[in-house]
């Protein structure tokens, strides 16, 4: 999966909408539909509490957007085989939910926190997708840049992209 961008800027928008896709979460516009109605607009956001269950909607939520964001910062950078890194999240229904990256190295060294963002899920609104896009990019150099700080290499060539590539989402 590459990045899409515009103007050299990532479209993360539609890099969302690749990975919900291309793990078989949901059809392409099953998964445009989900990312737009959750993400741009007005906050708060009452899609995340009308349902049934609000705690796995929000957490579900966090995953999808967050997940790739991680993913994408842990492909950037040259891993050791053994290292893993994962994400987990606290919810909470009326205050802020934390998102926690954190890097294991293997080998019983000790692990490292790469991020931990305080979110109020239902705040988690854009006016537009080039001010979700510079939220997401922020966050992917946060993980990157503290990859960087244990030493572990850039692959540059994942860090600029083509301007040629046209975004999935217009």
């Amino acid at each position: 999966m590459t990045y899409a961008t515009v103007s050299g800027r990532r479209n993360w928008m539609s890099y969302l909408m690749d990975s919900l896709v291309n793990s078989g979460t949901m059809p392409s516009w099953e998964a445009l539909q989900y990312l737009v109605t959750n993400l741009l607009g007005q906050a708060p956001n009452p899609h995340l509490h009308q349902t049934k269950s609000p705690y796995e909607t929000i957490q579900e939520f966090l995953h999808r957007i967050y997940g790739p964001i991680v993913e994408a910062a842990s492909r950037t950078v040259d891993l050791p085989p053994q290292a893993m890194i994962h994400m987990f999240t606290d919810i909470s229904l009326l205050g802020k939910s934390a998102v926690l990256v954190v890097y294991f190295p293997g080998k019983n060294e000790p692990h490292q926190l790469l991020l931990l963002d305080s979110v109020p899920a239902w705040d988690l609104v854009f006016e537009n997708s080039s001010e979700f896009d510079s939220w997401a990019e922020e966050r992917y150099r946060w993980i990157v840049n503290a990859l960087q700080s244990l030493g572990h290499p850039v692959e540059h060539s994942l860090l600029e992209c083509s301007t040629d590539i046209q975004p999935i989402l217009a």
